[in-house]
């Protein structure tokens, strides 16, 4: 008996549903990791409107079970990168951070030494700033590394000078932060935990 010239497809993996929620719970972390490459509120939630949107458009290339938020951070490094070629610059990404801490602004409630650590985060390098975020986002060093197409012992690197040059430039805002000098690594968690607050019914519609 002859075999049919096609085969049926196979099933898509992904229950769309699921798919759509794993999106939806990831939101905050993506739009951590968008605000730490591109230092700018608006661009970093294009970013991430961006990045959804490619995803779901490549939803039946993902296995479920697999780490969706390391899918979706490749995701949103290559399209940023893409988009930083494209512009040949990155200052339309990185000057309005680095003026006034504008998204400790916009939080009438935010302390006094966390704004000072955003101010002294957004003077970090690009490859720093992504390594820590990475790493706050609970990735592996391994995970991590795979993510930004380096070496593990790279990204330990970035993440170990990231965070001297925290201290350094906390250090050095002239005195306001005369208790917490030693906590650096508690001020980037509150750092991350800030910048990843999302509205999710915003960003994906």
């Amino acid at each position: 008996m002859s075999q049919p010239l096609h085969k049926p497809r196979p099933p898509v993996p992904n229950d769309t549903a699921e798919f759509r929620d794993g999106l939806v719970e990831m939101i905050p972390v993506l739009r951590a990791f968008a605000r730490s490459l591109c230092g700018q509120r608006d661009l970093a939630d294009d970013l991430a409107q961006e990045t959804l949107a490619k995803a779901w458009q490549a939803r039946e290339k993902f296995q479920l079970g697999t780490n969706l938020k390391a899918w979706l951070f490749v995701i949103l490094r290559n399209e940023f990168y893409s988009n930083h070629r494209r512009a040949k610059t990155a200052s339309d990404y990185n000057a309005a951070y680095s003026h006034t801490g504008e998204g400790a602004e916009a939080e009438q409630h935010a302390r006094l030494d966390l704004t000072d650590l955003m101010r002294a985060f957004s003077q970090l390098p690009s490859e720093q700033k992504e390594a820590l975020i990475l790493t706050a986002s609970e990735f592996s060093y391994d995970e991590a590394a795979q993510i930004c197409g380096c070496a593990v012992g790279t990204i330990k690197s970035r993440v170990s000078r990231a965070r001297k040059q925290l201290q350094h430039l906390v250090e050095g805002t002239a005195g306001q932060l005369p208790d917490r000098r030693d906590r650096t690594d508690e001020l980037t968690d509150a750092l991350f935990r800030k910048v990843r607050e999302a509205n999710a019914e915003k960003l994906l519609r």
